[in-house]
Order: C-alpha cells, then structure tokens, then sequence
C-alpha cells in the first residue's frame, strides 16, 4: 500500500472515531463551572431544608442530602461520559428509543399498577410497590431530542401542513400521556415544541400567535376551573389549586396551608436572610421543604441577596447555552441548546412564580435546587448533549457566530480535519493514477 493509500485509509479511520467520539478538547469551562455550583448550591439547600424532618421522621438528618449527593456524582459522571459522544451520532441511533422508551413508561404509568401514586398524583414509574423516577423527565429529554432532529430534517418544510402536523403528531402522543396525571409539566411540553417550532419557521408571526392563544387559553383555563372539571379536562385536586391560588386562606386544608408558610419565610427574610440553617419555617410549618418550595426557604434563610444571586446564576447558565447554540455547527446543535435553554428557562420561572404565589401551584420543581433524583439525572444528560455540541464549536470564547446563520444555515455537518487530510491524499491519489496511465 502507497504512502497515500495508507494517509486515505488513516483519515477514513479517524472520520469514523469521529462520528462516535469527539475527540476536540473544546470545552465550555463557563458552564460546567456554573453546572458545578448549582449542584454544590442544591445540595447546601437540600440538607439544610431537610435535616430537621429528615431526623424527626427516619432518624438521620443527612438522610435527603446523601441521596442527593449520590445521584448528583453520579449524574455529573455520567454527563461527562455523554459529553464525550458526538451529539450527530447520539441523536441519530438514540432519539427514538429514547421517544419509545418514554412513550412506553409513561402508558405504564397511567394504565397499569407499575404506576405509583403519590399525594393523589399518579407520576411514578414503580416495583413492588417502591417507586424508581419520575418518566415525565425521560419525557422533556426525548422531545427536545425528537424536536431537534425534526426540525433539522424538515428544514424549510416546518412551514407547511405536512411538517407542522408531523412535529405535532409526533410530539402530542407523549404530551398527552403527561397531561393526563400532569398538568403542569404537558405545559411545559407543549411549550418547548411551540418555541422551537418558532424559532425553526420563517412565518414566525404565525407561530408568535400559536403561542399566544395557548398561553391565552392556559391563562383563561384558571377562572374556568368548574365547567373544565364537568368535561373532564381537569381534575379536582387541579381544580383545587386554582381555588388555593386565588384565597389561600379560605382554603388553607386544600393546600393554602403550604402556600402561606412559604410567603411567611419570603417576608422574614428580609434583603440578607436570617442565615443559613436558621430558618424557622422549614421545622414543620412548610410541608417538604426540600421539594418545590425550596425558593422560599432560600429566600427566608439567604435573603433577596442569595435570590438575586441564584437567579443570576440560572440567567448565567442559561446565556452560555445560547452562546454554544449560535455557535453550533449544524441546525440540530443549534435545536437542541435552545430546547435545553426553554426547558431551564420555562421550570425557573414557573416554580418562583408558584412560590411567590403568582401563579397556581404546579409541582414543577427548582432546576438543581429542589430535591429529586429524577430531575437531576435527566438534566445532567441534556447538559451532556449541550456540551457534547460545545466540543464541536469552534473557538466558542472567541467565535461569535451569527444566531440568524445558525438557525437558517443548511445544516451540513462541517468537514473534519480527517476528512480534509483524506480528500487531499485521494485527490492527489487519483491524479498520480492518471498521470501512470497516460
């Protein structure tokens, strides 16, 4: 074999390590660090919200943060260990049984006893009885997953029927197995797809009023409560949360107990909090505080201080998405980034407005912050494709790419360095035959 033979079958073997692993050293050292101190802050606020129930009711007050603490590690190892996949790769062998995987869990769920019912909410996927995770995470990780790669194979035809009801067809099977036992996270769903799709079409003013008469009808669905409860389109518990949201304290059994005491830590707080580990609303007077309504006691404990600073933090996380997004090098790095960015973007919002009770209760949990395996594992795996994009971007503290390029771009995945040294050594291959020929 030639010396260029061999240069042609070295690079086609490099351009194959390539399509599986990445081996670019470019990381987003911006993110990871802010991916590091959400964790290092969640697991500070899981022991400190849970110690004193934790040692009351099982004996151990480090009980919540060592499962924490064992799944965070665990989900940070894997996160990396994605990371190191090319996302193309991963999206195109693993996007639908990852989307039947969550199909198939959540109709366990809803229609079989594997379904575990907690607090009148049917959300947990179970044995025997003990509950495993939560699907309805399996389920956000695999719609930005399928939405991503549609919108990347349909490209301009988002904007006709077919596309449209292909992405609606396609996503609305799993959204509608969420919406039947949650409510609040189909929300979420619904908005991701709607977003993306936005963002994907050229006709953004079509899509711009799509969503807004959803978040019209969602908005309207809250002093409909009755007549959505006689068709069946909500259930009473939802229903409840509704009458909660709107006089907690007429309706302080239902759940505006939990609402009240969450406000009573926000407004004893004051601009600098009492302290870490001394607030007085999380013995007893918050029911699990170390889930959904962990904002408050942050706010009781850290102040509106350690608030601005949490969310700056989020609003930091979320920027370094968007910087790798417009520096992607295809359409599906880009799709992907962004739903990763609506999905943080969507649950932050929705859980501090739920807190601070501007909005009805609606269980979504604090990204990092709430406790929660679950949450934990299937966010870590959507930064490990967020970073796995990072590796493939070209000088992302340096580069700026343009967002419109990225987004309106062919999508064709850029030459290798493999590939280039491969073509060169082919080319010069075949012109050196010709040359024997002739």
């Amino acid at each position: 074999m030639s010396a260029d033979q061999k240069t042609v079958a070295a690079g086609r073997e490099r351009t194959g390590i390539r399509r599986v692993f990445f081996i670019r050293k470019n990381t987003d050292n911006a993110l990871i660090l802010a991916v590091l101190l959400l964790v290092a802050f969640g697991l500070m606020m899981v022991y400190t919200t849970s110690y004193y129930t934790a040692q009351l009711k099982i004996g151990d007050s480090s009980y919540y943060l060592t499962r924490q603490a064992l799944i965070s590690g665990g989900a940070l190892a894997f996160m990396v260990f994605l990371s190191l996949f090319n996302y193309q790769w991963l999206c195109k062998f693993g996007t639908w049984p990852v989307y039947i995987a969550s199909v198939v869990l959540m109709a366990l769920v809803d229609f079989t006893s594997l379904g575990i019912e907690f607090n009148g909410r049917k959300r947990w996927f179970g044995i025997g009885g003990h509950s495993i995770f939560q699907p309805t995470e399996l389920v956000k990780l695999a719609l930005i997953m399928v939405v991503a790669l549609l919108l990347t194979n349909l490209k301009y035809k988002i904007d006709k029927l077919g596309g449209v009801l292909l992405v609606l067809g396609v996503t609305g099977v799993p959204i509608f197995f969420v919406f039947l036992n949650n409510l609040s996270s189909s929300i979420i769903l619904v908005a991701i797809v709607l977003v993306l799709m936005t963002i994907a079409s050229e006709h953004k003013k079509k899509y711009l009023a799509v969503l807004l008469a959803f978040l019209a009808v969602v908005a309207v669905a809250y002093f409909l409560g009755d007549w959505l409860v006689d068709i069946g389109l909500l259930k009473r518990y939802q229903l409840e949360r509704i009458d909660v949201w709107k006089d907690p304290e007429a309706y302080s059994l239902e759940g505006g107990w939990q609402v009240m005491q969450g406000l009573y830590a926000i407004g004893s707080g004051g601009f600098f909090g009492k302290g870490l580990g001394n607030s007085v609303q999380k013995l007893g007077f918050v029911p699990e505080a170390q889930n959904d309504m962990v904002f408050s006691i942050l706010v009781e404990e850290l102040g509106i201080f350690g608030a601005i600073c949490l969310i700056a933090l989020f609003g930091f996380l979320i920027y370094r998405i968007l910087v790798i997004a417009s520096n992607a090098p295809d359409r599906l790095g880009f799709f992907l980034c962004a739903g990763v960015a609506v999905h943080i973007s969507l649950q932050v919002v929705l859980n501090i407005a739920v807190v601070t009770n501007m909005i009805p209760n609606t269980g979504v949990t604090l990204p990092f912050i709430s406790y929660g395996g679950s949450s934990v594992l299937f966010l870590m795996s959507e930064f490990g494709l967020v970073l796995s994009v990072a590796r493939q971007s070209v000088g992302i503290s340096r580069k700026k790419r343009s967002l419109l390029r990225s987004l309106f771009g062919s999508g064709r995945r850029p030459e290798t360095a493999g590939q280039r040294e491969a073509g060169q050594a082919k080319n010069r291959y075949e012109q050196a035959s010709k040359a024997d020929n002739t």
